[in-house]
């Protein structure tokens, strides 16, 4: 077996088991993943999405989505009269991250799958790509990463929202790993090892914020 983030074959082994499904880590990334045959279809993915209740008048959310557009702030002003141009990929029904760098000066396109499947926009690079409560969703994670290296201009950043992987113990009582469509689950040593291989500075400005600034 693959792992479906670095590609390493034969270097996955047990992580934890539940009453659900098995979690498989790979030796190589660190990346802890759901065994292929506990992957969601993609009705049970929608299904699930739908029920999420995001929306633009929640200032609870935008409270949260402050996390990751507050370590963004300094990029973005730094970039003085620079017109900056942005996309949040995996943006979901209602993308209020995107206006929110827009309110800031981004000018922002949007992707998601199943809510925006504007394939044009990955045609181009940014300066600014967000992915936020993303990443844990992707099956094949090695698809979307080498999708975000191209998507990333030179100089650019990439901003990730999810929540890490600490250790095995704490993984046991984790309510993050009881979502059927989180099936990727990523540790400050697997960024670290994506930065290190792809070109990019990391930082970790919350417990479950990464900036990644391409060099």
């Amino acid at each position: 077996m693959s792992c479906p983030l670095c590609r390493s074959t034969n270097k996955s082994i047990q992580y934890h088991t539940d009453k659900k499904r098995d979690y498989l880590q790979c030796s190589q990334c660190d990346l802890v993943y759901v065994s292929p045959e506990f992957l969601p279809s993609k009705r049970v993915e929608k299904q699930e999405y739908d029920l999420h209740e995001n929306s633009f008048e929640d200032e609870g959310y935008r409270k949260f989505l402050r996390k990751v557009l507050t370590p963004l702030t300094p990029f973005i002003k730094n970039a003085q009269n620079t017109a900056l141009v942005g996309l949040d990929f995996g943006c979901g029904p209602a993308p209020v991250l995107a206006s929110m760098l827009e309110a800031e000066g981004v000018k922002m396109s949007t992707y998601d799958p199943f809510y925006a499947n504007h394939l044009s926009v990955l045609e181009q690079s940014y300066d600014v790509v967000t992915c936020t409560e993303a990443i844990e969703h992707f099956h094949a994670p090695h698809v979307e990463w080498a999708l975000f290296n191209k998507l990333v201009a030179s100089g650019g950043v990439l901003a990730i929202m999810t929540k890490r992987v600490l250790d095995k113990a704490r993984f046991a009582n984790w309510h993050y790993k009881n979502d059927v469509t989180h099936v990727s689950f990523f540790s400050e040593a697997t960024f670290r090892y994506l930065a290190d291989r792809d070109g990019y500075d990391v930082m970790f400005p919350a417990s479950d914020v990464v900036i990644m600034k391409r060099r």
